[in-house]
């Protein structure tokens, strides 16, 4: 065999073997669901590692949102082509108060905000509308040192203070012992629905850390 014919067939056999990654369509999904991070034991496991402006000293956070994240009844897009102009510097630091940085910011726009279907500027407004319309507990707030509790606790006190919100409408998830986050699951116009199966995945720890804020 030649060589010119030769590389033609490795080159062909390299992109047979390799496997097709799914290309998400922007605007094409069922429902979102809006995760709510807390701040305090994120910077435990890895934030203060990473020395993220989220967890400095006065930074003050308790739930951040992780992200506003379109879903498909199973499984979700990411990673979306669009036409929109990606948001700029100035863009992301003005949501740093929502995300926790600007950094986490733009993180979620370019992974999940881009297949929603709304540009940058919108994205972020619905982003911090949907934040709005849903209270975070504030005895969470008051707590002055760690402790253990349950996680379904925290999905209690979610209910109590949101009392629109059933329990197959949120979810709590733990990581390392701790708890991470609480996941509420909205349609597209950003009222509580059920949650998918992938999603209704609760924490069922009896003893999940959850530390204060700092």
């Amino acid at each position: 065999m030649e060589r010119p014919q030769m590389f033609r067939m490795i080159a062909l056999l390299l992109v047979l073997a390799t496997p097709l990654r799914a290309q998400h369509t922007a605007g094409d999904f069922d429902y979102y669901v809006l995760a709510l991070s807390w701040s305090p034991n994120w910077c435990a496991l890895e934030g203060d590692s990473r020395n993220s402006p989220q967890c400095d000293d006065d930074a003050d956070f308790g739930w951040v949102l992780h992200g506003l994240w379109p879903q498909y009844e199973d499984g979700w897009p990411a990673d979306c082509r669009h036409g929109f102009r990606n948001p700029s510097r100035g863009d992301t630091s003005a949501m740093a108060d929502l995300f926790g940085s600007s950094g986490s910011a733009w993180h979620q726009w370019n992974k999940h905000g881009s297949c929603s279907g709304l540009s940058p500027d919108d994205y972020y407004a619905f982003a911090r509308v949907a934040y709005a319309r849903i209270t975070r507990p504030a005895v969470l707030r008051n707590l002055d040192r760690s402790v253990t509790l349950p996680a379904s606790l925290i999905e209690d006190a979610f209910i109590r203070d949101n009392p629109f919100l059933e329990p197959d409408q949120i979810t709590i998830t733990c990581r390392s012992g701790r708890i991470q986050e609480a996941r509420i699951c909205l349609t597209r116009d950003l009222e509580p629905r059920t949650c998918g199966s992938d999603v209704i995945r609760d924490c069922n720890l009896d003893d999940a850390l959850f530390d204060p804020v700092r």
